[in-house]
């Protein structure tokens, strides 16, 4: 097991399961159970590159715990991806499923490269090996993989090809968030989104905050940042900031979220984007709103800037963008955070949608799909605010102390064999 102070975003995840432990008063050895990952699988990635030249990555699997179902998690590319890192966003796909519901534990994996310096067809050596590398420990009813930070729909097809061809037939539901043409799910591409969207509306509906009035800023314009503005914007809120790795833009009049993106493919950013103010990342995270959505990665507002945050409410699209510490700030300057585990479990829900689809080889309407998401992430919301008021404590602990009670019960229920 990994030890304790060798990664802060993997000391917050056990921080965070320690006190809704503690909450909970769950027998020491549950707790133990809890902590640890039921396998760790580290790999090696040779690719040979477009110039000849080999490289070797490492790559990462981590299934955290399976009590309530099969492994659940993302796969992501990117220079930073540790086996901490993996590991304690493995453990926060665990509450995530929970949470929401889902017949799911937690998983996830990661390759430690720079997919913005490599080639399509290095990247599709770098999937398939990865994925033959892990095939042993994957399938439909044992870890179903899925998108995650600059992986996507032709990602997923390359891995649901690979296990297919590695065993004979066709296999869809061995991954989720594949393209609609070979069974990826309607609605899937935006779910994340529609799920911050969903829980954003929630909130201001429990605040009493008009959402049609409201300002909102936005970090990290990738996916699941561009679909949250596209349908915030729609449902009449006004989007006045967004950023991406390159820096940010304002305009308090608003933002069309298309024509940001227009432009962000264009020129490679969202900057210099016409008619709006050029600002920091940092600036963005501290601006003048009624709702902040950081959309990019993990531990974004610390102790460093919690006091300076002005937002009435975060909503977290990103895993882990605020650290246990800036957390304690923001509840005594009573500024409501919905938790990532919450908010962000749109994806992972319809993925259980496009995964049930597969296993019956159905496809299902839009409109299905999204009536289904709305049912999942309204009544996962809901129960986190009974939680909350049962506990008297904000959404995060609320949400932790839901899924840890549920997965606890789940591995009571089971026993610890042998």
């Amino acid at each position: 097991m990994l030890k304790q102070g060798v990664n802060k975003f993997f000391d917050s995840a056990l921080q965070q399961l320690h006190e809704a432990s503690q909450t909970l008063e769950l027998d020491s050895g549950i707790v133990e159970f809890l902590k640890t990952p039921k396998r760790m699988v580290i790999v090696s990635v040779p690719v040979k590159r477009d110039n000849g030249e080999f490289n070797v990555f490492m790559g990462y699997r981590v299934q955290h715990n399976n009590a309530r179902g099969p492994y659940k998690g993302g796969i992501r590319y990117h220079p930073e991806v540790t086996l901490e890192e993996v590991t304690a966003l493995a453990m926060l796909m665990t509450w995530k499923c929970a949470v929401v519901d889902l017949p799911y534990g937690g998983a996830k994996g990661g390759v430690a490269c720079n997919p913005k310096e490599m080639s399509r067809e290095e990247l599709e050596k770098l999937t398939r090996r990865y994925t033959s590398m892990i095939a042993e420990v994957i399938g439909p009813l044992v870890d179903i993989p899925a998108p995650d930070v600059y992986t996507d729909e032709q990602t997923m097809a390359w891995i649901m090809d690979t296990y297919s061809q590695l065993k004979g037939y066709q296999i869809p539901e061995v991954v989720t968030g594949k393209p609609v043409s070979v069974g990826g799910s309607y609605g899937r591409r935006e779910a994340t989104s529609r799920g911050v969207a969903i829980t954003t509306r929630e909130i201001a509906r429990h605040l009493n905050i008009p959402l049609n009035r409201s300002r909102i800023a936005i970090q990290g314009y990738g996916n699941v940042g561009y679909y949250a503005a596209k349908i915030l914007h729609e449902w009449g809120a006004r989007i006045v900031a967004v950023s991406d790795s390159k820096g940010g833009i304002l305009d308090e009049r608003g933002l069309n979220p298309e024509a940001v993106m227009e432009h962000k493919k264009k020129t490679g950013s969202v900057i210099n984007y016409n008619g709006a103010k050029t600002i920091t990342n940092e600036e963005l995270l501290e601006l003048e709103c009624d709702f902040l959505i950081p959309a990019a990665l993990e531990n974004q507002i610390t102790e460093k800037n919690a006091d300076r945050i002005k937002a009435k409410v975060i909503v977290e699209g990103a895993n882990g963008p605020t650290t246990p510490e800036a957390d304690k700030i923001l509840y005594e300057r009573k500024i409501a955070v919905v938790p990532d585990i919450l908010s962000n479990a749109g994806g992972v829900t319809v993925s259980y949608l496009e995964w049930v689809q597969n296993l019956k080889r159905e496809r299902w309407s839009l409109e299905e799909v999204n009536q289904k998401l709305e049912e999942k992430m309204v009544k996962a919301f809901a129960d986190v605010v009974s939680y909350g008021k049962k506990y008297e404590t904000n959404m995060r602990n609320a949400a932790m102390i839901l899924a840890v009670d549920r997965v606890a019960e789940a591995v009571n229920l089971l026993g610890i064999w042998p």
